[in-house]
């Protein structure tokens, strides 16, 4: 039997790897060390608070926290870009939606629409999107980003990555972009999602912390 050429398995290997980048951004920042992986459950990570509310969903992880095993949100404190103060505790009470995300980020451009139209589905409902943009270190392109995309909703402009170290460890990692937080209204950390997330999938979520009592 004649062996494959390396001409011929080259293509492969590539398609392979363009598939794997393309499932999410990874920056070469340090931060919070990766989430533990849970044992017998490929790919799995655990429930930062020890509760075993993990689970996969789509390309990554999303975790809900259940109410008395949540963490305290970080008052994310800095300016949006237009260079105007903002902080996370501006929208004490409502159900806050927190996305890291980039410009650079391929994953980022393909949810946005969904989180604008999320954004605007759910607002009557007490819920407030909050942006934390990192790592672009021209305020233009993060500017032209939200541009495009039409997005509403403000952003914390964080070049240096600085805001996303303020959450609790094990909640996101700077190198996973993007990501999203679900803080409830009464400012702890509900769910958090570690992918590009799809409009239904997070409507989903929003609208089950929104819905708490």
């Amino acid at each position: 039997m004649r062996k494959r050429s390396r001409s011929a398995v080259l293509p492969a290997v590539l398609a392979a790897a363009a598939v794997l980048v393309s499932a999410g951004c990874s920056s070469s920042q340090q931060g919070s060390s990766e989430p533990e992986v849970l044992s017998g459950t490929p790919g799995a990570t655990a429930d930062p608070t020890g509760g075993g509310n993990s689970f996969i969903d789509g390309t990554g992880l999303t975790t809900r926290i259940a109410a008395g095993k949540r963490q305290t949100a970080p008052d994310l404190t800095g300016e949006d870009l237009q260079g105007k103060a903002l902080k996370l505790s501006d929208y004490r009470g409502k159900v806050i939606v927190a996305n890291i995300w980039g410009s650079w980020c391929d994953p980022c451009q393909a949810e946005a629409k969904g989180l604008e139209k999320v954004f605007r589905a759910t607002e009557a409902e007490g819920v407030q999107f909050l942006g934390i943009n990192t790592q672009d270190l021209q305020i233009a392109n993060a500017k032209a980003f939200e541009s495009k995309y039409k997005i509403t909703y403000p952003s914390l402009f964080d070049p240096e990555g600085k805001l996303v170290l303020k959450f609790p460890k094990g909640t996101v990692n700077p190198q996973d972009i993007p990501s999203t937080v679900i803080i409830d209204r009464e400012g702890k950390i509900a769910v958090r999602i570690l992918h590009a997330v799809g409009e239904d999938e997070l409507s989903s979520a929003v609208r089950s912390v929104a819905a708490e009592k």
